[in-house]
């Protein structure tokens, strides 16, 4: 199994995990009231799901040149640039990381202390998935358009 298929096979079972966790989750009282801190699932009486967490990821693509790396996450998780475009990445963590593509594309940094950084010129427009090969849970795309 490569690296993203392993991902992809943990991400699943976090995901199923989660919603087991969130089917057990409802109003203490017994009620099919949601609880005061959750969102109504629409068309599911009874359902909730916790609202968002404060710092939660936002993966709306956002048009930049440069990606930061703090707090164990790269941000934008979702860059969108032209092609032709040089896309920097720094290193604001105080522990390493590294910009390396998943399925063996051409993104491959070396590993990246506080303060350094790394750019790459997107010659070709396509999705590129990444992630830190350090903390492999660290992930983030960069979307090439014409």
């Amino acid at each position: 199994m490569n690296r993203t298929q392993l991902l992809r096979s943990a991400g699943v079972a976090v995901t199923a995990t989660a919603a087991l966790l969130l089917a057990g989750c409802g109003n203490p009282s017994g009620g099919s009231a949601p609880a005061a801190d959750s969102t109504s699932m629409p068309g599911m009486p009874g359902m909730s799901m916790p609202a968002a967490p404060a710092g939660a990821v936002d993966d709306t693509p956002v048009a930049t040149d440069t990606i930061k790396i703090e707090n164990f996450a790269f941000s934008p998780t979702v860059a969108t640039v032209k092609v032709g475009t040089t896309v920097t990445w720094t290193n604001d963590d105080t522990d390493p990381h590294t910009v390396t593509s998943m399925d063996n594309g051409p993104i491959k940094s070396p590993t990246m202390q506080q303060g350094d950084t790394f750019k790459y010129t997107f010659t070709t427009p396509g999705r590129f998935e990444y992630l830190c090969t350090i903390h492999p849970f660290m992930t983030a795309t960069v979307v090439v358009t014409p």
